[in-house]
């Protein structure tokens, strides 16, 4: 088994792209092993990798069926209803929070 070949920042050559480089050409990786690694180095600290795949070997996206649209709009809309008064918040509700606005802080609605 053989190591990766490590690039610095900037010195890739063509022909490789990361995760998210493919995915914004409507590629994805198509379950091809990591090509080769791209290192950024910061001071102090361990330097940021990035991992890089062929783009030859690449394969497009799959289309997203009616079921994965309907599960997707369920899960958004769960995301966006209040644990306490099950209403639609009209927002994604913050994990930190975990409650809408007006159930979270009732005393400032009051107030106002």
């Amino acid at each position: 088994m053989g190591t990766l070949p490590v690039y610095r920042w900037r010195l890739a050559p063509d022909g490789y792209a990361t995760y998210r480089q493919l995915r914004a050409l409507g590629l994805r990786p198509g379950g091809q092993d990591v090509a080769a690694q791209l290192e950024r180095p910061r001071r102090r600290r361990d330097p940021l990798v990035a991992y890089l795949y062929r783009i030859d070997h690449a394969k497009p996206v799959r289309p997203m069926t009616p079921a994965k649209w309907a599960a997707l709009a369920k899960a958004n809309a769960a995301r966006r209803t209040c644990p306490a008064c099950r209403r639609d918040a009209g927002y994604v509700i913050p994990p930190t929070l975990g409650t809408c606005a007006t159930c979270a802080f009732p005393d400032e609605q009051c107030a106002a």
